[in-house]
């Protein structure tokens, strides 16, 4: 698979600032969406790099470090569970990307977004279904997001022992089911989400 044909393409007319978007969290019970914007120099990939669902904790964690040395530039960007509870989950995942376009210094001059939906943008922008293992530029943002959000859920683990988050880091598992049936909900929780209990969720 060529990673760099959409990028090829944009660079070869002549954008030289192609942010690649995507966003982790969306199908959790606790926790913010997490996105982040990544742009590459031009003709400089970062070779192997792909959807980070494809990759092994060591190698996301490496990739990540990579890619923040080497891009032009990157931002991580997030909204609360209040904020997903307010807007709707899509809308909210919308706007973390939104922030990343939108951070100062980013300046991009042409966004690819993982997916098949984005919100009103002044930048001129393409969305692609499977765009993390179709993109460069996408595969390394969804990296970052990644790494970033299972590691802020791995700490609120230690805060809140009681739902799995340093395993499941927000995902609906038995075990994140039974913690809510017993203890309940946190502030991290989402509470526009079916937050059912073990036993039903086994249903």
């Amino acid at each position: 698979m060529d990673r760099l044909l959409f990028e090829n393409k944009l660079w070869n007319e002549n954008y030289s600032r192609i942010m690649g978007l995507d966003e982790v969290g969306r199908g959790c019970l606790s926790g913010p969406v997490v996105a982040a914007g990544v742009i590459l120099k031009p003709g400089h990939p970062i070779a192997d790099i792909r959807d980070s669902k494809q990759l092994s904790l060591s190698q996301r964690t490496g990739f990540a470090k990579t890619i923040k040395k080497k891009a032009l530039f990157w931002t991580v960007q997030w909204c609360e569970p209040a904020k997903i509870d307010e807007l709707n989950i899509l809308h909210a995942s919308h706007q973390a990307m939104k922030k990343c376009a939108d951070a100062n210094e980013a300046k991009p001059d042409y966004l690819l977004i993982d997916g098949n939906s984005f919100c009103d943008t002044v930048y001129p922008h393409q969305c692609i279904v499977r765009g993390d293992d179709r993109s460069v530029s996408i595969a390394a943002a969804s990296i970052l997001a990644k790494v970033y959000r299972d590691n802020l859920m791995k700490k609120l683990h230690e805060a809140y022992p009681h739902y799995g988050w340093i395993t499941n880091v927000g995902y609906p598992t038995k075990e994140h089911f039974a913690g809510l049936q017993e203890y309940g909900i946190t502030n991290h929780h989402r509470r526009s989400f079916k937050l059912r209990t073990d036993k039903e969720w086994e249903k």
